[in-house]
């Protein structure tokens, strides 16, 4: 685990950031998250109740002066008036705010049922904003191709390594640190083993573009004075490759290709690969779930969503689609008179009937005239009483 310590924060924070990474099994990248929202509220609080020097810098303030007492006397109030200074004067967006609710209630949940520092746990009723859930971008087949050339094309001394970087990325579906982790031990034939998310792993099968890139990149694959014996894809450095230089290369390539480098990134190649598995490959969505490592099925319903041409088609294929003004038919035919459902009336009947309609017309009238009358004497009665 990262060193927290060099950072001054209290006790309590690095023994939960510690039982998160030990115990719960997150990766170092999550605690690093949970370290900043939660350095952040700590911050908040401080300046809140007046513990901070108001002319300090809020960037700056100390957090080793929140302490457990500090925590027992934060509210379900000062929670939400958190959320809002993020909101407002901090800029978050849904998925920023949602993620440090995330992050409070995992902190407030140690403090409360693991560390038994509070009587009460505030966050237990801290409500996560609304997400609006929005269809990933991606690339499609003829911008991937692109994609692709360009690394073969501009790809330079490490042309092979970044054509197997992106071919990886566009097969596979890899997040960048399941990549970056990669070891020459993980390749084992057709099957490539990753760690993901919380530690866990996970095979992907390689395909004959998968398999082909990296062949032709372990040819020219530097052997001697590397630093890092075991990591598939090294840096000049022969050490292995970071996850800033991978993004480097991506975007290079990318502008290469014509594409827009602020719309498209690794994860974004991600997307791209379970977008087309699903589209063009009629991957089962449980399946796809396993290749891409999600823990939850609802995270990989976000590409089950149609392209343009698939809702263009759904239209197209509505029955009156072909039909058009002067094609036959003249027009809309008036609807046909419907026929009742009761017999006809005998003259006789009709006439008695018009009669009783009459009489019931007249009794209520006369009970409207009478209504009024009746409300006024007991007008009068009430009066008398009083």
């Amino acid at each position: 685990m990262k060193d927290y310590a060099r950072y001054n924060p209290p006790q309590v924070l690095l023994d939960f950031l510690s039982y998160m990474q030990t115990i719960k099994g997150k990766s170092d990248s999550t605690v690093q998250v949970y370290f900043y929202d939660i350095r952040l509220f700590l911050r908040f609080i401080l300046a809140h109740y007046g513990i901070a020097d108001s002319l300090q810098p809020f960037d700056s303030i100390d957090i080793s002066k929140a302490d457990a007492g500090l925590l027992r006397r934060t509210s379900l109030s000062d929670l939400y008036a958190f959320m809002s200074f993020i909101n407002r004067d901090r800029d978050n967006s849904s998925y920023a705010r949602a993620r440090k609710v995330a992050a409070l209630k995992s902190f407030y949940n140690y403090l409360f049922a693991k560390a038994k520092l509070l009587d009460a746990n505030p966050a237990s009723e801290l409500e996560s904003p609304k997400i609006v859930k929005r269809l990933p971008r991606h690339l499609d087949v003829d911008e991937s191709k692109r994609l692709l050339a360009s690394a073969d094309e501009f790809g330079g001394a490490h042309r092979q390594r970044n054509y197997a970087i992106i071919t990886l990325f566009l097969n596979c579906g890899l997040r960048l640190s399941e990549l970056v982790g990669v070891n020459l031990s993980s390749v084992r034939g057709d099957k490539l083993t990753v760690i993901g998310k919380g530690d866990k792993e996970r095979v992907v099968y390689l395909n004959g573009a998968c398999a082909d890139a990296i062949a032709r990149y372990m040819a020219v694959r530097p052997a001697n004075a590397v630093r890092d014996r075991n990591a598939l894809f090294l840096s000049k450095q022969r050490r292995r490759i970071s996850k800033n230089m991978v993004q480097r290369i991506i975007k290079r390539y990318i502008g290469l290709a014509g594409l827009d480098t602020s719309k498209y990134s690794t994860h974004k190649l991600r997307h791209t690969a379970a977008t087309l598995m699903y589209q063009h490959g009629r991957v089962d969505i449980r399946a796809l779930q396993e290749i891409l490592g999600h823990e939850s099925i609802a995270t990989t319903e976000i590409y089950t969503h149609l392209d343009s041409r698939q809702l263009k088609a759904a239209v197209d294929s509505n029955p009156l689609s072909g039909f058009r003004a002067g094609s036959g038919g003249g027009g809309v035919a008036a609807p046909a008179e419907r026929p009742s459902a009761e017999p006809a009336e005998e003259p006789g009947e009709a006439a008695a009937h018009g009669a009783k309609v009459a009489a019931a017309r007249g009794a209520k009238a006369a009970l409207k005239i009478a209504a009024p009358l009746k409300k006024d004497k007991d007008k009068d009665i009430c009066i008398k009483k009083i």
